[in-house]
């Protein structure tokens, strides 16, 4: 079973927004500002202060976290590219939460959590 990511772990934002009133696009900044390394995946590039939005999903990145900032209906066309990646776990946002994804990542001894990634931080439970 994968380990509890690290403080320098790397996160993936899943659904990340160059819009700064958008919760994943404050994610990302805190993130950044709590020492984690991101990779900001969104449907339209752009920028997250110094951090790129990219529209491909890399590969081979070892991941310790997603964080899901789609909505269930959306994130079908990812579980395979989720579950691949092999997280520690994956955070479904408020708005994000997946009962289907979330057993299928139980399945695969990938610890799901339903949980705002922004409260996490802020409690110092990330």
């Amino acid at each position: 079973m994968n380990q509890t990511p690290t403080a320098a772990g790397l996160t993936l934002v899943l659904g990340a927004s160059p819009n700064s009133w958008r919760y994943s696009n404050r994610a990302v900044e805190k993130l950044k500002a709590h020492g984690q390394k991101v990779i900001a995946v969104g449907k339209h590039p752009g920028t997250i202060g110094e951090t790129r939005i990219t529209t491909e999903l890399p590969t081979g990145t070892g991941v310790d976290t997603v964080s899901l900032y789609l909505r269930a209906e959306n994130q079908k066309d990812y579980y395979d590219y989720i579950l691949d990646l092999k997280p520690a776990r994956i955070i479904f946002n408020p708005g994000a939460e997946n009962e289907e994804l979330f057993r299928m990542a139980l399945e695969r001894g990938i610890r799901p959590v339903n949980a705002c990634t922004l409260v996490l931080l802020a409690t110092g439970q990330y």
